[in-house]
């Protein structure tokens, strides 16, 4: 079993995990032989069912609080311009617009460095209750947004402002949702209940969607500029206060519970150091930069697929294929809506074959679709779009389904929400919040309506080779923590066959060093003097 790298003491039959059994003069203190604590009953977390789906459904809410006003401001895209640039060409009107929901991204970064510190320090659920009430209010406050013809640009500019804010508090949000899930969730179905995650950020961009279709259907492009738009942001504020609630009412994680209590044994011994303690946010570029880099390679390819879908299909059939706006948000949602409901089937599929095969098949697939599904799009049938945007939909489930559990196992408990944050955020400010405006400026600059194919096959075709260099997680313990399984007969069985078991690594989990005499922790022992 690769549980330590260290050598056998064949008089003890133990680990010597790197601790040599020299003479010592008398009088010298020198440590005794140290292996791995073997792994006990007692270390073994038995989910507790009740407080997982309560965990689950608090963090759900955040996610799909989110994506609702992604699915929001995306879809009211054609309709805000006149609002904030009234006298502006129409491409400029979306541009800005586009490049305010850009905005939105750069401050992301931030957000996730600083939130996903505070998460490391002092507790996941804190901080997530902090991001989701920032996020409700700067998105109700949108819908209070004086236009211009009330203050002139100042109205474009605090409509930037505003989605700065909000970016600022999402950066917390998806890698702290993510971490918090992950360690709630039993090890043998991490990839089932972190996928619920992706669906309910779906299924919020459909309800978002869904409801300024119905606005634009019963009230009218004219009402829709002069007033309607408000009413989704509006919205946002009753929602934010039920999702808080629903949030505020989950406990931490027992994982971070367990290295929390684990830091503070760590505090009282002064020479038992620091390595378990959590890092700052330099700290963990340094000790984890390789994860970090395949982190960020996934998330934008994940991210440039799923935003292209999402936030950009709305204005790309509008403005390239000549639909009306309305049409133009309705032909998307079936898609979100199914594909939405397909997740947590991919998710439960990485639990079976593992995380690495399901996301090869996302990349494999946006490679080899996203030019038919540009093409079909460009028939401008209602038929063949819709094909069109299911094979974009197609390899979008099976990326954002498994990044909420692969992820997070890249990490150790310590440092992992301070991690996600910085990986996850940087990379979709980099690449997944700019995906619209990116494709919108090649299609500007070429003219050519296939340039949105072309970019989501480069972004994949790197992305497959970031998975290459990804570690496999699906079944196993998050790194520096115990096992999680569902009845404490599971947990008996992962004791007794821990040496048999490929999965079970000592050392990936942390556990201490003990005396193999005394299995118990060690200490240092007089070493007599030789004759």
């Amino acid at each position: 079993m690769p549980t330590d790298r260290s050598t056998t003491d064949s008089s003890a039959g133990v680990v010597n995990a790197g601790r040599t059994n020299q003479t010592a003069p008398q009088g010298v203190r020198k440590p005794k032989l140290l292996a791995r604590r073997r792994l006990k009953e007692s270390d073994v977390n038995v989910v507790d069912q009740p407080m997982l789906k309560k965990a689950l459904g608090g963090t759900i809410v955040g996610n799909t609080m989110e994506w609702y006003d992604v699915g929001v401001f995306g879809y009211l895209i054609t309709t805000m311009g006149p609002v904030f640039l009234p006298d502006a060409d129409k491409s400029v009107q979306t541009l800005f617009l586009l490049g305010t929901f850009a905005a939105t991204f750069i401050a992301r970064p931030l957000g996730g460095v600083i939130f996903g510190w505070l998460g490391d320090k002092i507790g996941r659920q804190k901080i997530l209750a902090t991001t989701l009430m920032i996020m409700a209010a700067s998105t109700f406050a949108v819908g209070l947004l004086p236009g211009y013809a009330q203050i002139g640009m100042w109205a474009a500019a605090l409509l930037v402002l505003l989605k700065v804010v909000q970016g600022f508090s999402t950066g917390g949000e998806y890698a702290g949702a993510t971490t918090f899930v992950s360690e709630y969730s039993p090890d043998k179905r991490r990839g089932f209940f972190a996928s619920f995650l992706d669906m309910g950020s779906y299924l919020g961009f459909a309800l978002g969607a869904a409801l300024v279709s119905v606005l634009q259907l019963t009230l009218g492009q004219a009402a829709m500029e002069e007033w309607g738009w408000r009413i989704p942001f509006l919205v946002a504020g009753p929602l934010g206060l039920i999702a808080v609630y629903f949030r505020s009412k989950i406990e931490e994680s027992p994982q971070f519970q367990a290295t929390l209590d684990a830091q503070e044994e760590i505090a009282k011994d002064a020479t038992a150091g620091d390595a378990a303690a959590a890092k700052g946010p330099v700290g963990i570029v340094k000790a984890y930069w390789r994860s970090i880099i395949v982190a960020m390679i996934l998330v934008a390819a994940a991210n440039t697929a799923g935003y292209a879908l999402t936030s950009y299909m709305p204005t790309y059939l509008t403005e390239s294929k000549g639909y009306d706006p309305v049409h133009g948000t309705l032909l998307t949602i079936p898609v979100l809506v199914i594909m939405s409901l397909c997740i947590p089937l991919t998710g439960k599929l990485s639990d079976r074959i593992g995380r690495r095969p399901v996301l090869w098949i996302g990349a494999v697939s946006t490679v080899v679709l996203s030019a038919p599904a540009f093409a079909l799009i460009g028939v401008g049938e209602i038929w063949s779009t819709m094909l069109g945007l299911g094979l974009i939909a197609f390899p979008v489930t099976f990326y954002v389904a498994n990044l909420a559990s692969a992820l997070p196992a890249q990490f150790p408990t310590s440092s992992r929400y301070g991690a996600m944050g910085i990986a996850y955020n940087f990379s979709v400010a980099i690449f997944g919040g700019t995906t619209p405006f990116i494709i919108a400026a090649l299609i500007a600059a070429t003219g050519n309506d296939m340039m949105p194919a072309y970019y989501l096959m480069a972004t994949s075709a790197i992305g497959a080779v970031a998975i290459y260099f990804l570690k496999e997680s699906a079944q196993r313990p998050l790194p520096g923590s115990m096992p999680s399984v569902d009845t404490q007969a599971e947990a008996r069985e992962l004791v007794a066959t821990q040496d048999e078991n490929p999965l079970i690594d000592l050392e990936e989990m942390e556990m201490p060093f003990v005396a193999p005499a005394t299995d118990s922790v060690s200490e240092d022992i007089l070493v007599p003097a030789r004759a």
